[in-house]
């Protein structure tokens, strides 16, 4: 079994871990522009017949 699946992580979460490491780790020069990938933008959209749903405010 893999380390990561013993520690109680998805494959995902064991990525995003090492991905933020391995940028952290870079020089300085490098890692500006490195950790600006480290931003998730998540948007979520419910759909019901085919078609978007909106939220009204």
């Amino acid at each position: 079994m893999s380390a990561w699946r013993q520690a109680g992580l998805n494959y995902i979460n064991y990525s995003q871990i090492a991905a933020r490491l391995v940028r952290q780790a870079l020089k300085a020069e490098l890692r500006s522009d490195a950790l600006k990938r480290d931003e998730i933008n998540v948007k979520f959209t419910q759909w019901k017949d085919g078609k978007p749903i909106t939220e009204k405010q």
